[in-house]
């Protein structure tokens, strides 16, 4: 199979139904179709070709392991899916409109309950990219509590798992600043900030990788792996294919994104991050098309309710239908958008509370400049106002002193230097959502 079979692929032939506005058939997808389950959306089947392996570190491995990993295997071979077809039902198409229209009502609420130019709206959407984040990480197994997660942004934490989750967090906002040139230099860049922190990783930050990697099977090889991305000599080209494909305008934007991110996903681009990247380029197209302009809407935390539908769905992509994962998105597009009005909702709440509580405080205090800024960062020290907000220790302190005699923030450390202050009520919110999303998981 030739290196350069994904190369200046040609336009796309045919068309979709359904307009640019794209959510449920009942239970998530399992990725495996019965006769009750909707019509498939077909998509080119992987490829597949031989290639040698030989361990290349034998001496780390077992010697019945390293026997093992020797001969050949066949590793996956994307087909280019820029100029497939993409026909959707209308069944599909109604479903994809419908979740579609929960994504735009869920950011438009967000905007108008806090208002355009309310000063708080920025930090609603900082806090929304952030659960983003911890449930794309979650679904890898990285998992964190919103005080760790918070913590390790002031440099404050101690826990690797949330210096990890704050990587993602920097691929998510790197991926919204892109969102309006999505290229292949933008997705190295997301991956570069998600990696960049992790000790173990950094070197392949922003990097495509130069090496076979599997999914199952031996750590000394791929042979017998329960799936194996293609050869790496691929990725640019297949990567090149996915960019071109998002620049579609007659495929449903949300059917889209779904699609985008499933074949992202099987050339697995790098050694590390591939899901977490995947998913923040997810997130750069919905801003793309306009489903979310305003504020992040918590996919991922859709997907965590399920993540056996999900990997299934990608499995049934891979086999040649894109149903699933287009139903699964559509689904958790849904759940995004009702869960995350409720955390909206809850954080406003815990604003306006926060605001009577300062009753009475002169206006022109300080204090009220750091009140907003709690909902995206509920634990706050002296350096984060002195990078945020300009302000000289002292007049920190004062604004600090005002909130905490207030009741709007607690000093948790006890201590006369390095002080830390937080607002219970936003961690609060933030970890009962959370914890709401592992119960319906369960």
């Amino acid at each position: 199979m030739s290196a350069d079979r994904h190369d200046r692929t040609p336009a796309p032939t045919g068309s979709s139904v359904g307009g640019r506005f794209p959510p449920r058939h009942g239970d998530a997808p399992t990725g495996k179709l019965t006769p009750e389950d909707p019509r498939p959306i077909p998509v080119a089947p992987l490829e597949h070709e031989t290639l040698e392996w030989r361990p290349r570190a034998p001496e780390m491995y077992s010697r019945a392991e390293v026997t093992r990993q020797i001969g050949t295997y066949d590793a996956t071979v994307t087909v280019p899916i820029t100029p497939q077809r993409i026909e959707i039902s209308s069944a599909d198409a109604s479903d994809i409109e419908e979740a579609s229209r929960a994504l735009v009502d869920f950011d438009n609420h967000a905007r108008m309950l806090l208002g355009a130019d309310s000063p708080a709206l920025g930090p609603m959407s900082a806090v929304l990219l952030r659960t983003e984040s911890a449930s794309s990480s979650q679904i890898e197994q990285l998992t964190t509590s919103a005080k760790q997660l918070a913590l390790a942004e002031i440099d404050e934490g101690a826990k690797r798992n949330a210096t990890l989750v704050v990587g993602n967090v920097r691929a998510m906002e790197a991926a919204l600043a892109l969102s309006d040139r999505i290229d292949v230099d933008s997705i190295l860049a997301m991956h570069a900030e998600l990696l960049r922190r992790d000790d173990t990783l950094a070197e392949h930050s922003g990097k495509f990788r130069e090496e076979a990697v599997w999914i199952g099977g031996d750590n000394a090889g791929p042979i017998g792996a329960e799936f194996i991305a293609p050869h790496h000599r691929l990725v640019p080209a297949a990567v090149d294919d996915v960019v071109a494909f998002t620049r579609r305008s007659d495929v449903p934007a949300l059917a889209q994104v779904a699609i985008a991110h499933a074949q992202f996903e099987t050339i697995h681009p790098f050694v590390d991050g591939n899901g977490r990247t995947g998913r923040a380029l997810a997130q750069a197209l919905i801003r793309r098309y306009g489903l979310a302009t305003h504020t992040t809407v918590p996919i991922s935390a859709g997907l965590l309710v399920n993540t056996r539908s999900y990997f299934d769905a990608l499995g049934a992509f891979r086999d040649g239908d894109a149903g699933p994962i287009v139903r699964r998105f559509a689904d958790a597009s849904r759940y995004a958008a009702g869960t995350g009005r409720v955390l909206v909702d809850e954080l406003a709440g815990e604003l306006e509370t926060s605001r009577q509580a300062m009753s009475g405080v002169r206006a022109h205090s300080r204090a009220w400049e750091v009140l907003p800024r709690l909902i995206g960062q509920p634990i706050v020290n002296l350096g984060y106002l002195r990078e945020t907000l300009d302000m000289q220790p002292t007049t920190a302190l004062r604004a600090l002193d005002t909130l905490t005699e207030r009741g709007v923030l607690v000093e948790r450390t006890g201590a006369s230097r390095n002080r830390v202050w937080e607002h219970r009520g936003v961690l609060s919110a933030l970890d009962g959502y959370a914890e709401r999303i592992r119960r319906t998981g369960r």
